[in-house]
C-alpha cells in the first residue's frame, strides 16, 4: 500500500497536504481499493465552509456510497471538476490527479504522519467504526 510520506492522514482515510495556509485533500489509496472503481463523487461547494470530522460529501462505487468526511475545518477554495468526467482518477491516481478539493485551513484536529496511518491501516485493516 501506497503512504507518501510528506502526507498527513486521517481515521476516516483521508489525506492532506498543507501549503501556505491552503490544504489539498484526498482519499487514500487504501480507501480507493476499499470502495472499488469510483463512479460518482458528490464534493462540497466552493465557498462552503467545512468542520474536520464532519461529512462534506459523497464517494459512490457500483457496490457502496461513503462519506467523505473534512480532514480540518475551513473555506472550499476549489474543487477537482475534472472528477465528472473521470472520477476513476481517484482510483488510479488518488494522490495526484484523483486530489478532491482544496481549503482555507482553519483548524487541523488528529492528522496522522505517514508512518501512524500505516501502522493504522496494517493492524486494524482499516476499519476503526
Amino acid at each position: 500500500m501506497s503512504v507518501p510520506q510528506h502526507l498527513r492522514y486521517t481515521w476516516d482515510h483521508e489525506w492532506l497536504v498543507v501549503d501556505k495556509g491552503n490544504a489539498t485533500v484526498g482519499i487514500t489509496a487504501f480507501a480507493a481499493d476499499a470502495l472499488g472503481d469510483v463512479v460518482h463523487l458528490r464534493l462540497p461547494e466552493i465557498g462552503t465552509h467545512v468542520e474536520a470530522g464532519e461529512s462534506c460529501g459523497e464517494i459512490r462505487s457500483p457496490t457502496a456510497v461513503s462519506d467523505l468526511y473534512a480532514p480540518a475545518s475551513g473555506e472550499v477554495l476549489e474543487v477537482n471538476t475534472a472528477l465528472a468526467d473521470d472520477p476513476g482518477a481517484v482510483n488510479a491516481s488518488p494522490y495526484t490527479v484523483g486530489w478532491l478539493f482544496k481549503l482555507r485551513v482553519e483548524n487541523i484536529a488528529g492528522a496522522l504522519s505517514a508512518d501512524a496511518y500505516a501502522a493504522y491501516c496494517a493492524h486494524t485493516q482499516g476499519d476503526r467504526r
